[in-house]
């Protein structure tokens, strides 16, 4: 995998570079709260946990962090990766994922869980489709109220998800698609523009997946026009 041209992923080291982070992650969600304080990045870091940053040169352009999941299931839980709005959709999430599952095999680790937007079709996209990671629960307002732009006055119902690392994408074969479930093209678009809009959508997402999953099948895939691809269960 490639990296952008001029990009690197630096471990953080020292009190002024998990400053620098928190700041960069602020600016990314921008609420009257840091995303992650800069004394938890500090205590992560300090312990030993997975906090770096993303450079352009010597200009720090975005940070990620994660933690150890539970000792004897050997995964890491990818909490927070965010990256300044001039440097998106220009592959620094692999680059970031690469580094991630790069880092977590020399420590023994063999899957990183993390969890997102249900609504937000690029990182549908990305998780389900480019690294093949599977949907193990849908979360409902699992944060609770979120003060920043993106998610303010939303419930945040997240998709936990589960990343083998050793393991190739799974494809999902058309004829196991036992149901579908749409989401709209550009959600961060219409909370700004048609915020009812968005609210309906929340709550038709939650309402279908949540009643395909209870009927025993489960997320097998993504489609950029048709949605989530469910099948049966294994």
């Amino acid at each position: 995998m490639s990296e952008p041209s001029g990009i690197e992923i630096r471990e953080l080291v020292d009190v002024a570079q998990v400053y620098a982070a928190a700041a960069v992650l602020a600016e990314v969600w921008p609420s009257d709260r840091q995303a992650l304080p800069a004394q938890a990045l500090r205590a992560l870091q300090h312990s030993g946990n997975y906090v770096v940053g993303v450079y352009d040169g010597e200009r720090m352009v975005g940070a990620s962090a994660g933690w150890f999941g539970p000792p004897a299931e050997r995964t890491m839980h990818s909490h927070v990766t965010g990256v300044l709005p001039e440097y998106q959709g220009r592959g620094v999430g692999r680059v970031l994922k690469q580094h991630q599952r790069d880092w977590a095999f020399e420590r023994g680790v063999g899957r990183i869980t993390w969890t997102f937007d249900p609504l937000i079709a690029r990182n549908a996209h990305f998780t389900l489709r480019v690294l093949g990671a599977r949907v193990t629960d849908y979360l409902v307002d699992q944060y609770g109220a979120m003060p920043d732009a993106a998610n303010r006055g939303v419930p945040s119902d997240r998709l936990l998800v589960s990343w083998a690392l050793a393991e190739p994408p799974a494809a999902t074969p058309d004829g196991a698609v036992a149901a579908e479930v749409r989401i709209p093209g550009d959600i961060d678009a219409m909370r700004r523009e048609m915020p009812a809009a968005a609210a309906a959508w929340r709550n038709s997402v939650r309402r279908g997946l949540q009643r395909h999953l209870e009927a025993g099948l489960r997320i097998g895939g993504f489609d950029d026009e048709r949605g989530y691809l469910l099948v049966d269960a294994d």
